[in-house]
């Protein structure tokens, strides 16, 4: 990508506290950057990023295809911007109580917000745009654990792991729940239907273990799975392996 094309796509992100760039020049823009961005939004909800084009943005909006070059660079930086717009959905509240039930906040908002826009989770982030709602989100992540005792690397650390098990985590249920979607039947019902093949196929005295931990499951959670409460199973063995790696260390001297 060439530097003109990255300093653009940086002044787009941060177009509020800079100022929106011109376009290219020709008729005067009918719509502005901000409404570019929330018609790909809309598209991504609608359609996942597989099918995202930019072409699908130009027609929501009513304009040709090359017109949406003059307001974004391309595919890729518009949804850079789309992802930076919605971390400026929610608010980020102060955070209150300890650091363990401050991570359980940060951990649960992005938990929302993947059900909101599970888009987000087919997005490459391995060099993510820097922009400010981002930049807002990661200091305010980051403020959730000031002063517990984590080095500046650790709570680097803390961030990521919280952040790639939650998008793990939300991934696995946005799956499921699609599943269901598209196949018309709840889990209980699909459960219904295969249960007795299942039984023949799988007695209970060849998988005692199986069978027992299946029944347990399946009457607690009548569904295969109950993948929120899966998420914050492991969402809390993460927190204990932290509040542990904590109270190894030696108290301060006073």
């Amino acid at each position: 990508m060439e530097n003109q094309d990255v300093d653009r796509t940086l002044t787009l992100l941060w177009r509020r506290a800079l100022g929106t760039p011109q376009g290219s020049r020709g008729p005067k823009q009918r719509f502005s950057v901000d409404e570019v961005i929330r018609a790909g939004i809309a598209v991504a909800d609608e359609e996942g990023l597989p099918a995202f084009s930019m072409r699908k943005v130009a027609d929501r909006l009513g304009l040709k295809l090359m017109s949406i070059y003059t307001y974004v660079p391309s595919r890729d930086e518009l949804i850079g911007l789309m992802v930076d717009e919605v971390m400026g959905e929610p608010d980020l509240p102060p955070h209150e109580g300890v650091w363990r039930e401050r991570l359980v906040v940060v951990a649960r908002q992005m938990w929302d917000e993947f059900h909101r826009h599970p888009w987000l989770l087919q997005v490459e982030q391995s060099r993510p745009w820097i922009g400010p709602n981002g930049s807002d989100r990661w200091e305010w992540q980051l403020t959730a654990i000031e002063g517990a005792g984590f080095t500046d690397l650790e709570m680097d650390h803390v961030i990521t792991v919280i952040g790639d098990f939650t998008a793990a985590s939300a991934r696995a249920d946005v799956n499921a729940l699609r599943a269901a979607e598209q196949s018309g039947i709840s889990d209980a019902e699909w459960w219904a239907v295969n249960a007795p093949v299942l039984e023949r196929l799988m007695p209970p005295d060849a998988y005692p273990i199986s069978a027992r931990v299946g029944v347990a499951a399946g009457e607690e959670y009548n569904a295969v799975r109950d993948s929120e409460r899966s998420f914050r199973f492991g969402l809390d063995r993460i927190l204990d392996g932290l509040e542990q790696l904590l109270s190894s260390r030696p108290k301060p001297q006073s």
